[in-house]
């Protein structure tokens, strides 16, 4: 199936159901008879854009990022806003705290839209890990994220 094809579906499938990992989208393409592997829903993932989200009851799920009035880099302005506890920096590194379940949405959107000073991102249930490439850099990207958790 080409590529086009297969990300409509998986945008169409994105929309109709909350479906929480790839495992859930390759079973979802599957069921549509679509075959795919992991690494072509990983790779169409990031270039569609699609982020998880908390729906009321907490529980994430795939979504679309919305393109439109607000840029990339306001979504993950409110994202921190949002989501993040608490950030330390350690020499080159900032260890972010958000709330549980979103360390991984966060790491996505900034790996997606990529901020200057931030060189990876390494993500878990709660905790999410910036790479700078020096000590002064991670400095500024703490300072960047203070200034949006001091809007909570």
């Amino acid at each position: 199936m080409k590529k086009e094809l297969r990300q409509a579906r998986i945008a169409s499938l994105i929309k109709q159901q909350m479906i929480p990992n790839q495992e859930a989208l390759l079973k979802a393409l599957e069921e549509e008879g679509i075959k795919a592997t992991q690494a072509t829903v990983s790779r169409d993932i990031r270039e569609m854009q699609i982020v998880k989200e908390s729906d009321a009851n907490g529980q994430t799920h795939y979504t679309l990022f919305q393109k439109g009035a607000q840029n990339p880099q306001e979504k993950v302005a409110e994202l921190i806003s949002e989501l993040v506890v608490e950030v330390t920096t350690v020499q080159f590194m900032n260890v972010v705290k958000t709330t549980p379940r979103n360390a991984n949405v966060l790491a996505a959107l900034i790996d997606g839209v990529g901020i200057a000073g931030v060189v990876g991102t390494l993500a878990g249930y709660d905790t999410l890990v910036l790479i700078s490439p020096d000590a002064d850099a991670a400095q500024k990207i703490a300072a960047y994220f203070a200034k949006y958790m001091l809007e909570k």
